[in-house]
Parts: structure tokens; sequence; C-alpha cells
């Protein structure tokens, strides 16, 4: 599959930008669908305080509230930064088709801006996660929320 590396830097000069005039975290990210840019991101943790604001997750956010649509099919992601365990699931769940970084986890490192320890931590099998994790089914308590789902769409 053939890299654009124009859409690489893109996310690189974003992550730059937003260091140098928002004293934001170095991080930008491009979301592209058949060579049209659909949205940006950038890291906006330390403005926001909320820690689920990484430049991938930002520009899903924008390109799934513009399109009125979940699902982001065949779409690529550009990054500056290896994306984190979080941000790559969310590009699973809503079909991202290839994500490209131009630094990865080890280049990271030295800044504390890796998250290689996480990808290894949920590498574990569940039970030796650092997160306690436990199934505890409710049976018999009432409608569960999937009997519910499935009956609201049924429709």
């Amino acid at each position: 599959m053939p890299v654009n590396k124009d859409y690489l830097r893109m996310a690189v000069e974003l992550a730059r930008n937003n260091v140098l005039d928002h004293a934001g975290r170095p991080f930008g990210a491009v979301l592209v669908k058949d060579g049209q840019v659909l949205a940006t991101g950038v890291n906006e943790i330390l403005a926001t305080h909320d820690p689920s604001t990484h430049a991938e997750m930002q520009a899903i956010r924008a390109a799934t509230a513009a399109q009125k649509n979940p699902r982001l099919d065949g779409c690529e992601m550009y990054a500056s930064g290896q994306p984190c365990p979080m941000c790559l699931s969310l590009m699973h769940m809503v079909g991202i088709k290839a994500a490209y970084f131009a630094a990865s986890n080890a280049d990271g490192e030295a800044y504390g801006m890796s998250t290689a320890r996480i990808y290894a931590e949920m590498a574990k099998p569940i039970e030796q996660q650092a997160v306690q994790m436990a199934y505890v089914p409710l049976q018999g308590e009432g409608e569960s929320p999937y009997e519910a789902w499935q009956r609201a769409t049924a429709k």
C-alpha cells in the first residue's frame, strides 16, 4: 500500500505547531479517504484535561461528526507518532484500513512519549494485567442492555 508522505508531513507539522503555538503535546493526525483529507486533529490533553483527546481520536471525532456516521471504512490515518492502544482500538472499531506514523514508540521513549509499556500490559492474559477485571453476570435481573438494543433496533 503506497504511503503518501505529504499527509505524514502534515501530521508532523500539526504536532510541531501544537507544541509551539498551543503548548500542547507533540502529536498530530490526518485522516484521509480516497486522497481527500476528511479531518485533522492534535493532542489536546493539556488544554482539555481529557486523557482521551489524542490527535487520532480528535480526527476520528471530527470526521464521524461531519459525516454523521460512526464508520470510517476505507480511511487511512497518518500520525506524527505511533498510535497508542486506545487510538489503535478505535481505528479498528471504526473500520480504518491503514495507519502510518512518522515516529515509533522507540523514537519517543527518550522523551517520555512511548506507549510501549501499555501495549505490553495489554498483551498479557486478562488475569495478569494490572487493571483487575472480573466477569460478574447479573442474570435474571431484568432485561439486559443487549436485549433492549435488539428489541429497539428490530423495529
